[in-house]
């Protein structure tokens, strides 16, 4: 089926190409990228859009001596399959199968994990300082996206490469997007550097031409680069990456391998740090993907000749219902913004756009600031709600209890994709965010147990006067019943199910699902029991569960957060400190990162699927038996 992918099994490999070779083999990656993805799921759009520069990377540099960082590194599919990984593709995010981001442990051609934007360059500059104290000679290349470009991570990262000079390479993959269309003035910058690139050919014409006036050339050229700033400020709407002390090359199409490859070459000799601009097309080689970028930016499994999913599920996700009521709250009230840091899709805040763009700030890939930017609106009168996934929201973390739990602000934080995710893995689950926000003060903290209480939440937060926090996982939404549901008020929780007072139960978010179906499994045992919703993680409902608690023989929580800090610990402080002293049985996850793969397998591989919390409370309820036995004897 392909004429030279089968026979690159090294990078080694791929030198022996030539040129030709080198463009049919492009498109070979290319399809087996949309037929690997395809059955696995991914990200698509953003590895279709880097092959040739993946390709032009891999023959001028020595990877693993020369060492290449790819920001994010979603789009890092392309690199694995030239480093020896191609045969393992078929396990892609899969439980113990290759990662859909660079690992160390994976590969010495991942000299650094990543799974966040923004840390390339910052972690590049620390690759390239130690590389010069210990004498060593090699490269150190990081790739980032445009998008990713507007971190202030990346810009912190920016000026102290410039006053330090250190020799690297930031290749700047700009293709307009991040997961969706970019936005601010990075972003337009950068725009009208990709329609008016005549400086840089002008600059490299008038410099041959000078170098090349006899006897006097290099002088005059010297006096000539007085001049240099003016012919710049005179063709360009900025010169940002030069003024920062890079040497600005490009743009250059990163579609064009020979032109790539010619460029790296010349790039990976100058002496000080050198940025290079290529140009991709998100998406480029699937018709599906390049109409769609953001649709394919990240996919579950999908068929390639119709770009559709294998699998149709018509429930609304937690994510749409969130953006949905967000609407219908912005109706009834002016004063309800809606902020994202380039996840508008992702975090369902897309209608809100549609209906209230003046009320809808996409800040770009920057939390601090979209954290401190809704605490400033909020100082103003207005109701901010910063929609942003578990695991981003850590990157705001000072700007929450700095900005906004301090003053006592009104800003609401819908958290998405809280507890585990699946096949993005450590850098992606949402397993501290209990454990991180339940500690500041001034903070209500809710986790709703399915969409009806999702939505109910939300309305509660808008009419909260203080800082608002609402975390719920990735996926369909349980939908809730409304001939049952208790209205929400503040720090109290709902008994669910009662058949006695065996065990209680406490299972915080759509945990209460899963502990459902246990409570009617353990009756069965005769092992009656309560289950609590409790709603709010903070401030927890005392009266409810101290009462409960004083009646039950044994008292267990399930959460889907870190075990350490997290909302089983609450609950043990609370009970210790109203002397209940009761052993409370803890189920959550382990002090470890938790790898990707599906959440069933991950789940059972931690023993926290559903079979594994029954039968330890059924050994529990069976162990003083057994022990009044043992002793009888």
């Amino acid at each position: 089926m392909y004429q030279y992918l089968t026979g690159i099994n090294c990078v080694e490999d791929l030198k022996k190409l030539d040129n030709k070779e080198m463009n049919i083999l492009a498109e070979e990656i290319r399809q087996f990228l949309i037929d690997s993805v395809s059955k696995t799921g991914g990200h698509l759009a953003s590895n279709l859009g880097v092959v040739e520069l993946t390709l032009a990377l891999h023959t001028a540099f020595n990877s693993p001596k020369d060492k290449i960082i790819w920001d994010v590194g979603h789009q890092s599919y392309v690199h694995k399959i030239l480093t020896g990984r191609r045969e393992q593709f078929s396990s892609l995010r899969q439980y113990k199968g290759l990662s859909g981001f660079p690992k160390r442990c994976e590969s010495e051609h991942d000299p650094f994990g990543t799974g966040h934007s923004g840390t390339s360059i910052s972690a590049a500059m620390g690759l390239a300082a130690a590389r010069d104290l210990k004498g060593e000679k090699h490269h150190v290349i990081a790739v980032i996206g445009d998008g990713a470009m507007t971190s202030g991570m990346a810009f912190e990262a920016l000026n102290h490469i410039g006053q330090s000079r250190k020799n690297m390479i930031v290749i700047l993959n700009d293709n307009e997007m991040s997961i969706s269309p970019n936005v601010g003035g990075l972003s337009s910058y950068l725009s009208k550097i990709r329609t008016a690139p005549i400086y840089f050919k002008f600059k490299g014409d008038v410099e041959n031409l000078i170098n090349h006036i006899p006897a006097i050339g290099k002088s005059v050229f010297k006096t000539a680069e007085k001049a240099k700033d003016s012919i710049k400020y005179f063709f360009l709407p900025g010169v940002l990456f030069e003024e920062l002390g890079f040497t600005y090359m490009g743009p250059v199409d990163g579609h064009n391998y020979n032109a790539l490859y010619s460029m790296i070459n010349r790039i990976k000799n100058i002496k000080g740090p050198v940025l290079l601009h290529a140009l991709t097309q998100k998406g480029k080689g699937y018709d599906f993907a390049e109409k769609s970028p953001c649709k394919f930016h990240g996919v579950n499994p999908f068929k390639v000749k119709t770009g559709e999913p294998v699998s149709d599920n018509a429930a609304l996700t937690y994510s749409e219902i969130a953006g949905n009521t967000l609407v219908e709250c912005a109706k009834q009230d002016e004063r309800i913004i809606a902020i994202t840091a380039a996840m508008p899709s992702g975090t369902g805040l897309g209608s809100f756009a549609d209906k209230y763009p003046d009320r809808f700030f996409d800040v770009g890939i920057a939390e601090q600031h979209a954290a401190t930017f809704a605490a400033g609106m909020a100082v103003e009168g207005y109701k901010p709600v910063f929609a942003v996934y578990s695991t981003f929201l850590q990157r705001a973390y000072d700007q929450v209890i700095h900005d906004a739990c301090i003053q006592n602000l009104p800003v609401t934080y819908l958290i998405d994709r809280a507890g585990l995710v699946g096949g993005d893995g450590e850098t992606h689950h949402g397993s501290f965010d209990v454990s991180f926000l339940s500690c500041v003060p001034n903070l209500t903290f809710l986790a709703p147990k399915d969409g009806l209480e999702l939505e109910e939440m939300i309305k509660f937060a808008m009419h909260h006067d203080g800082p608002v926090a609402i975390r719920y996982p990735r996926g369909a939404a349980k939908p809730g019943d409304g001939k049952s549901f208790n209205s929400i008020e503040l720090g109290k929780g709902e008994i669910v199910y009662e058949t006695g007072e065996g065990a209680l139960i406490i299972a915080l978010g759509t945990a209460n699902q899963t502990a459902l179906d246990i409570c009617k499994e353990l009756k069965n045992d005769n092992i009656l029991t309560t289950l609590v919703n409790p709603r709010f993680i903070k401030p927890i409902d005392k009266g409810l569960i101290i009462d409960l608690a004083k009646k039950h023989k044994k008292i267990y929580t399930i959460e889907n957060n870190a075990k350490i800090g997290g909302f089983g610990s609450l609950v043990q402080v609370l009970l210790n400190d109203h002397k209940v002293l009761k052993e409370v049985g803890v189920f959550a996850l382990p002090d470890k990162f938790v790898e990707h793969g599906d959440t069933d397998i991950l789940y059972k591989s931690l023993g926290l699927a559903e079979y594994d919390i029954i039968e330890k409370i059924k050994n529990d309820f069976n162990f003083p038996t057994f022990f009044n036995i043992a002793m009888t004897k």
